[in-house]
């Protein structure tokens, strides 16, 4: 029989990254937590984690030990709530793909406040790569991703997008609906690191001979609308990002889209009952 704060060690540990953060959140001292996290480990007659001097990390046995963990704590939270007399609630981790525009994710943030009060949500950032892992590790319950090709079996789609080049308002193509590639030579560009189409725009540019001078190179899409707004640059971005003093004229012979997608972990039904408001705030706000 593994005690309940065992796991909470555990969960602690892989949330917070470190030993130190992780004593600090379930407010138990360093070594109190290393020799729970010892005596997890001989329970189970496995090594949970990889330790160095930063960071520590799962082994093999350790994500796929997660998984359980994650559900088991879960569990424990809605059965306590259901003696309480309370409506299901607990906390659903929600996996946000960073390209999402922050203005729709506010818009659904607000939605969800009303849809699911009794739901604590919390918001998890990261590529399309690494929210598939955190699903695989029950890291996250639930994640809002993107896709280019055709949604698999386990997401349930929401909507497509283009992409669309993002322009300052003062510049003298800005009141074009379509502006060819061509026409962009000579022009000063940002890159949007995380992009999930990076690679096919840098291909579209290169092919026909555009080379142009980066401004900025950035993660934070916020950040580049804003230097767009300012006048430094042009980039090609999802059409759902709107700001004020950027204009977003389509680019000619660029196909590329992107499907938003619900993709579930290794969640259970119970979790699903309780968070539906909230799934059903995602679907109305990103239709």
């Amino acid at each position: 029989m593994i005690d309940r704060y065992l796991l909470r060690y555990f969960l602690a540990v892989i949330d917070s990254g470190t030993f130190t953060a992780a004593a600090a959140q379930v407010n138990v001292s360093q070594p109190t937590l290393s020799a729970g996290i010892a005596k997890l480990e001989r329970e189970t007659g496995a090594k949970l984690f990889r330790r160095n001097s930063q960071r520590v990390e799962l082994t093999e046995a350790g994500a796929r030990f997660a998984v359980h963990a994650r559900r088991i704590e879960r569990e424990f939270n809605l059965a306590q709530a259901s003696i309480d007399g309370l409506a299901p609630g607990g906390t659903l981790r929600l996996g946000v793909l960073n390209t999402i525009a922050t203005a729709e994710l506010a818009a659904f943030a607000a939605l969800a406040a009303r849809a699911a009060p009794a739901l604590a949500v919390e918001l998890v950032e990261g590529n399309a790569a690494a929210l598939s892992q955190h699903l695989s590790r029950g890291r996250i319950d639930l994640a809002l991703t993107a896709t280019h090709g055709e949604p698999g079996g386990e997401m349930e789609p929401l909507r497509t997008e283009s992409y669309v080049l993002a322009l300052p308002a003062s510049h003298p193509l800005a009141g074009e609906p379509a502006i060819p590639g061509e026409a962009l030579a000579g022009e000063t560009m940002i890159v949007r690191r995380n992009c999930e189409a990076l690679s096919e725009t840098s291909r579209y540019f290169t092919r026909r001979g555009i080379r142009p001078f980066f401004a900025l190179r950035t993660t934070n899409d916020d950040r580049a609308l804003e230097m767009i707004a300012a006048g430094l640059g042009a980039t090609v971005i999802p059409e759902s990002h709107r700001h004020p003093g950027v204009a977003s004229p389509a680019l000619l012979g660029f196909g590329i889209t992107r499907t938003l997608a619900l993709a579930w972990g290794d969640d259970t039904v119970a979790m699903r009952e309780a968070s539906a408001p909230l799934t059903d705030a995602l679907r109305v706000q990103f239709a």
